[in-house]
């Protein structure tokens, strides 16, 4: 949200562009990939993407970025369960925010558990144990210390020469996904399936129509279109 961040905008060598979702798959912007590429290309030498922190925007990002931190709070119940399986997976670092004041105790119990966790779940990358630390934005304590971590992570990744590997894996997938996302909006915006459409949802919400059943006829007419 570029109205909070008030220091970094008014910073001379900052550039800060909101993208918004426009309804594209996984909340991440159709256009943060190629906005990323035209920073590069700029000579910003680090480009942040902050996701909008929903359903699988996480898994969009960490698909197109070098090092994936996933920021979250220790003041939101128990700090495993805070936290979707599939995201910790991705992770290469996380950050438990808000260790200051009264929370500081609680947040470094939060960051000592989820080093725990992270033990258990299998690497993006074999090289490299992802990792908890803490932080506070408020008081900036740790921010130092995050960033540390985000430079071994790529010192690490740069050694065994991954980055090219994972950005040459992400070009693949990001072509995928815009297929996908463009046959979707094909297929959703012809006249042919949306006659059937509203029928086949409204079974399926009613439980007379079981969702394979419904999607099988919707793909068969998609077929039928691409003849």
């Amino acid at each position: 949200d570029k109205t909070r961040m008030e220091r970094l905008v008014l910073d001379d060598a900052a550039f800060v562009r909101p993208s918004p979702t426009s309804g594209t798959l996984g909340g991440v912007a159709r256009a943060t990939r190629e906005a990323m590429s035209v920073l590069e290309a700029a000579g910003f030498d680090i480009v942040l993407v902050e996701t909008v922190g929903v359903g699988q925007s996480e898994v969009a990002v960490a698909n197109m970025v070098d090092c994936f931190v996933v920021l979250m709070l220790a003041r939101t119940g128990d700090s495993l369960q805070g936290i979707k399986k599939g995201v910790l997976e991705l992770a290469d670092i996380i950050a438990v925010n808000k260790a200051d004041g009264d929370g500081a105790q609680e947040a470094a119990k939060a960051a000592r558990e989820l080093r725990e966790a992270l033990h258990l779940v299998t690497s993006p990358e074999a090289v490299w144990q992802p990792t908890a630390v803490t932080c506070s934005g408020l008081t900036g304590d740790g921010v130092a210390e995050l960033w540390e971590q985000v430079q071994r992570h790529r010192s690490v990744l740069e050694t065994e020469g991954l980055i090219a590997t994972r950005r040459a894996q992400q070009r693949v997938d990001w072509m995928w996904s815009m297929v996908r996302d463009r046959v979707l909006r094909w297929a959703t915006s012809s006249p042919a399936v949306a006659e059937i459409s509203t029928d086949i949802e409204q079974g399926v919400r009613q439980g007379t129509v079981p969702a394979a059943a419904g999607a099988d006829r919707i793909v068969r007419a998609v077929e039928q279109i691409s003849r």
